[in-house]
């Protein structure tokens, strides 16, 4: 079977930011994404790990494969959010099959 490069996006983020994440995916033509519990890491801040009474400081991950016009679409979306709310956006090149689908 012939494969076509794609982006593959993720975003790490605060579970309260998911909507707003999905939104600018949307925006940007990027129509399909998973979205993933995180229970545990660890970054320049120390180690963590989902033991919290609430789910506004719970982590996710948003995983999304788009044309590389429309990851960068959603990169200029979601610039501002990257410092002010401390995500993490992850860009890859990969090999899909079915290529028309993103």
């Amino acid at each position: 079977m012939e494969t076509v490069t794609r982006v593959r996006i993720e975003v790490l983020a605060d579970a309260p930011l998911v909507s707003r994440v999905v939104a600018a995916l949307h925006k940007a033509e990027v129509h399909g994404h998973t979205v993933l519990p995180v229970l545990s890491g660890s970054g320049r801040g120390g180690s963590w790990s989902e033991e919290r009474l609430t789910d506004a400081e719970s982590k996710r991950l948003i995983v999304a494969i788009g044309s590389r016009e429309h990851a960068a679409s959603f990169v200029d979306a979601v610039g501002p959010l990257l410092e002010s709310h401390g995500m993490l956006l992850t860009l890859s090149d990969v090999q899909v099959v079915r290529g028309d689908r993103f």
